[in-house]
């Protein structure tokens, strides 16, 4: 999984178990890719310790997904739905497979 993308996943499911500081140094550099001299200088704090909160904060975000796998789920769940989805795209003809791809889209919107 490309990495940017991993790291906004993990923050989506596990961000709210951040501190308001954590998670505010963590979006404004990974998330909104600010360099870590704007975001040390905003805070009035060293870039050492900007960037040491930023690995802090994906090493907690990548130990809970280790605990609790909801992103590796996800993601497995998205591409099994999207599967579906063509499958049944495949064979539009037959009235049940279009309304399988309709719930298979409405599933996909979902998530």
């Amino acid at each position: 999984m490309e990495e940017i993308l991993r790291q906004a996943l993990l923050y989506d499911f596990y961000g709210e178990l951040l501190t308001e500081r954590q998670k505010r140094v963590y979006e404004d550099v990974v998330l909104n890719d600010y360099s870590l001299s704007e975001v040390a200088e905003e805070l009035g704090i060293s870039r050492q310790g900007v960037h040491d909160m930023v690995r802090r904060c994906g090493r907690t975000l990548a130990g809970y997904e280790e605990k609790l796998h909801l992103v590796e789920k996800f993601v497995k769940i998205r591409n099994q739905v999207g599967e579906i989805r063509r499958i049944a795209s495949e064979n539009e003809s037959d009235p049940e497979m279009e309304k399988i791809g309709r719930l298979a889209a409405g599933i996909l919107e979902e998530l």
